[in-house]
């Protein structure tokens, strides 16, 4: 039986194999964690839609797959093993299951409880890639073994299968790309070069394979860098009474709430006020046309432990700067710690990130493929300026943001940020928390 990657989500069309968690010839019972996955979104671990026993591997550690494509075999309990077993994904659904699917498809992280990443629930498409049913002769290829094949030449009736029934695998494949590479680098070794000579990459550094995270962080960053054609602008935000506020009731919210208020949820009030205000700023290009979201979710960049996340604040509109910032403390707290699930990082419409906390002062950040702009706070810091006729201490904040020149031109991107500078100037000591 051919197990498929699960479709998780209209905006994640492939995933990354991360590392798999049962080997050839383990028996695996249904719902247990089967291999890890990597998304643009997140990390999951995979649980197997049947019980029996893995019999092959089709996708490799490192190898990028599209959403419904073929992963695994296995010979499921009860069933004869057969090549003509119909695909099943990890929603449980095949051509021969009248059952409905079931409404969990994956476990988010390792030691999460099981939780439905797309929250969507609904049954899986089990129609297998028409790849799948294609043959060489009378032998049956999938189409990861067929993709591979082709590129790199290798004629897969010479080649003798260690899969199930005989059935050529992506590792017999590999191995005869191996082989031959080996045989050309023997044959092509100039002779006169000594083993023991250090090789340019001994003297000058370490290369290091770059990880499924930052393998997806470093495509997402290019496909936002040569898709969009981003302008940048800078303004300067007078935030003494915001620090002022925030020193007031810094004791009392974190003995009411059990957290610490930060400068973060104040930004985020403002932002979400602004965008209702500024409806082209959550907003997305269509190729026609330009797509004007209904809600307001925020994403806020966080560092974790595998590289950048973007945990999402939905509907930030509709909360109060408390409710703000215990959603903050949560999507952050889980963030260093791995444990988001995928509904955290999906349906931004805007991102704001605070970079600020790392010293930053001045910074021309990445619009987040597919938003409208990013918005970044810097650094606070207190210095002269002039106040009226004369010259004061203040704590000063700059406001950076890169937009979609596409979508807007410099007007409609000022108008925002101004409504941002000036709902954040206008924060006294009677601006509610609650």
């Amino acid at each position: 039986m051919i197990i498929e990657l699960p479709q998780v989500g209209e905006s994640v069309t492939e995933g990354v194999i991360g590392k798999w968690l049962k080997s050839i010839g383990d028996r695996v019972e249904r719902f247990d964690p089967l291999v890890e996955v990597v998304t643009d979104k997140v990390n999951m671990e995979m649980p197997s839609p049947v019980s029996g026993t893995l019999t092959a591997v089709l996708a490799t550690e490192g190898e990028t797959v599209p959403m419904g494509s073929p992963i695994a075999e296995m010979a499921v309990d009860g069933e004869g093993a057969s090549d003509d077993a119909p695909p099943v994904s990890a929603a449980g659904t095949s051509e021969q299951s009248s059952q409905p699917a079931a409404d969990r498809i994956g476990t988010l992280l390792k030691d999460v409880a099981p939780v439905g990443p797309t929250g969507s629930g609904g049954p899986i498409s089990a129609d297998p890639p028409a790849k799948t049913r294609q043959a060489t002769g009378r032998r049956r290829y999938s189409p990861a073994v067929l993709r591979l094949a082709e590129e790199r030449h290798v004629n897969l009736d010479q080649i003798e299968g260690t899969g199930l029934g005989g059935r050529v695998t992506l590792k017999d494949v590999r191995g005869v790309i191996g082989r031959s590479a080996a045989t050309e680098e023997t044959r092509d070794t100039a002779p006169e070069i000594s083993p023991k000579q250090p090789t340019q990459t001994d003297v000058d550094g370490e290369r290091v394979l770059l990880t499924p995270v930052r393998r997806m962080i470093a495509e997402n960053m290019v496909k936002s860098a040569t898709e969009i054609p981003q302008a940048w602008t800078l303004i300067e935000v007078d935030v003494s009474s915001l620090v002022a506020r925030r020193q007031a009731i810094r004791d009392d919210f974190r003995e009411r709430e059990g957290i610490n208020i930060t400068y973060l949820p104040f930004v985020m009030k403002a932002v979400a006020e602004s965008l209702k205000e500024n409806p082209l700023l959550n907003s997305s290009w269509g190729g026609d046309a330009i797509l004007y979201k209904k809600r307001i979710n925020i994403g806020i960049a966080a560092a974790a432990p595998d590289g950048l996340v973007v945990p999402v604040v939905h509907d930030a509109d509709t909360m109060s700067i408390a409710g703000l910032a215990r959603k903050i403390d949560d999507l952050t707290t889980r963030a260093r710690r791995g444990q988001l699930k995928l509904d955290d990082v999906q349906g931004g419409t805007f991102t704001l990130n605070n970079t600020g906390v790392l010293g930053s002062v001045l910074s021309q950040p990445l619009v987040n493929f597919p938003q409208a702009a990013i918005l970044t706070t810097e650094a606070i810091v207190k210095r002269p300026v002039v106040v009226g006729d004369g010259i004061a201490i203040r704590s000063m904040m700059n406001l950076c943001m890169s937009f979609d020149h596409r979508i807007m031109d410099g007007a409609e991107a000022s108008a925002f940020i101004n409504a941002v500078k000036r709902r954040l100037e206008s924060i006294g000591p009677d601006t509610g928390v609650y």
